[in-house]
């Protein structure tokens, strides 16, 4: 019987060690089972980490020679960059089921056992050792390095209950209450945030990754744990909260560098897959292209931000947190106003400040800043960035004499016009607004090619955004949505009462 072809099914109806070696089972390290499951899926052009955007030649190539190395591993890189996720991946590697001895503290393997327990009763019942299976989805063992995590919280302790219950001698092994670490033997182990551990911690693990041994109170325990150790760090850590300490990171065999979506179109497939938009009547609202890819710029625009520190990072989840946002912005104006339908627009993304402020660490200059103008401004940047790749650079056009398409809605608002957007106003009055505004529609449908109707509104606001940003007209704040009016008017109408409220050009 070849016991690699048989189905889970069928495994889970073996029940004795005599059964298991009749199957033809052989005990293998975790480290060779992952790296023979990778090298099958590899072969078999499967991608095992699904869901995973950007990575693909980068840090998962690194990855998968790690496993085939049979490496420990670190992942080093900034908040929000997919590490703890890579590492619940890698059961997916695992077999679907391995065998137990049942009762076995230490999951112990049948054919190997490492526990006193599991040997005892080996010898004892022989082939008749009863056995249960173990899935790969509890192989799997993460947990957070804070500074309070003790040696007995991951290595263990002695138990003076079970002691006195048991009526055991505390120089008895069966008196040890083991930590996480011996309890995920044979397992994946995931330590987040590993330069947050004391170095005594981390001392205490180099022994088992190094010696294979363990010390509980006086207890000195030659347990060789198969446990597949994976890292995770902050590169600011090291020097911040703490560090790794050398002989332990020099025990971790591959630290793989992770790293931000290096395109808007990478950055566009995480968010839209991992915003949760269950429930919400995404088929009522329509989201132009342009709009995700200036969710995506906000975060482009916040990691080269000088009011935002570079090295804490701006995480994947401002950007999945700021579009389910902005769909809620659009659903909120759906119920008030009763209609069917919508479109995003460019001011919903005053929807999304929230999202961001929470998301960004600002340095010393953005803190006297204020958060919320901070994000305000990032919004801003982003539109900025976008409008000369949709339309002509309006510093430019305004340098020549003849041939500026921005003339007629410009002199619209020289004349004292101003345009209030509301984050309530029904979409018959958003329309209504806009085509106020003389040549708006026409610079749009000329300029835009392929422009589906019912987007028009939203790009003859992005060109009013557009044209704030290059400071040809200004944009206003409000409590309830914004005001575009004249540049020079709106110079003029400074200290009645707007001091406090966000200009454009306040940064």
């Amino acid at each position: 019987m070849d016991y690699h072809s048989l189905n889970g099914k069928d495994l889970l109806k073996i029940k004795t060690l005599g059964e298991l070696k009749a199957a033809g089972y052989q005990a293998r390290s975790i480290k060779e089972e992952l790296r023979q499951n990778l090298i099958k899926k590899i072969s078999a052009k499967e991608n095992v980490f699904e869901g995973i955007w950007g990575y693909e030649d980068t840090v998962i190539p690194d990855i998968e020679r790690a496993i085939l190395s049979r490496h420990n591993i670190n992942l080093l890189g900034l908040r929000g960059q997919a590490k703890t996720r890579i590492a619940r991946l890698m059961t997916h590697l695992l077999d679907e089921y391995v065998p137990v001895v049942e009762g076995s503290e230490l999951n112990d393997d049948p054919l190997a056992p490492l526990s006193s327990y599991a040997k005892e009763l080996i010898a004892a019942k022989g082939d008749h050792t009863p056995i249960h299976w173990w899935h790969r989805d509890d192989r799997y063992t993460e947990k957070l390095a804070t500074p309070d995590v003790s040696v007995a919280d991951l290595i263990g302790d002695v138990d003076p209950i079970k002691a006195a219950t048991m009526k055991l001698s505390y120089n008895d092994e069966r008196v040890i209450h083991y930590g996480l670490v011996p309890r995920s033997h044979r397992s994946i182990f995931v330590i987040n945030e590993l330069p947050d551990l004391q170095a005594r911690i981390q001392v205490a693990l180099f022994n088992i990754l190094q010696e294979g041994d363990i010390q509980i109170r006086g207890f000195k325990l030659r347990l060789p744990l198969d446990i597949q150790f994976v890292f995770t760090a902050n590169p600011e850590d090291y020097t911040n909260r703490g560090s790794i300490v050398t002989p332990l990171k020099d025990r971790i065999e591959s630290q793989i560098i992770t790293h931000y979506p290096k395109t808007i179109e990478i950055g566009k497939k995480i968010t839209a897959q991992e915003a949760n938009l269950e429930g919400k009547p995404v088929s009522k609202i329509h989201v132009p292209e342009l709009m995700k890819d200036l969710i995506e710029q906000i975060a482009v625009e916040a990691r080269k931000s000088e009011y935002v520190d570079e090295k804490s990072g701006v995480s994947a989840r401002l950007t999945i947190s700021a579009y389910e946002n902005l769909i809620s912005s659009a659903e909120r104006r759906l119920y008030l106003n009763g209609e069917q339908n919508t479109v995003v627009r460019v001011s919903d993304l005053i929807g999304v400040i929230p999202a961001i402020t929470g998301k960004v660490e600002l340095v010393y200059e953005g803190e006297q800043e204020g958060a919320g103008l901070v994000a305000y401004n990032l919004i801003g940047k982003a539109i900025r960035t976008l409008f000369v790749e949709y339309f002509p650079s309006p510093e430019q056009k305004k340098k020549e004499k003849q041939g500026n398409p921005y003339v007629m809605p410009l002199a619209w608002f020289g004349e004292g016009n101003s345009l209030d957007i509301l984050a309530s106003q029904s979409d018959k009055n958003y329309k209504s607004l806009l085509h106020q505004v003389p040549g708006l529609e026409s610079i749009v449908t000329r300029t835009i090619q392929n422009l589906p109707e019912r987007e028009k509104e939203f790009y003859m606001e992005f060109l009013l955004h557009g044209l704030a940003e290059y400071s040809q007209l200004s944009k206003k704040l409000l409590d309830t949505g914004l005001q575009f009016k004249d540049l020079f008017s709106s110079m003029f109408d400074m200290g009645k009462g707007d001091e406090e409220d966000f200009e454009e050009d306040d940064m």
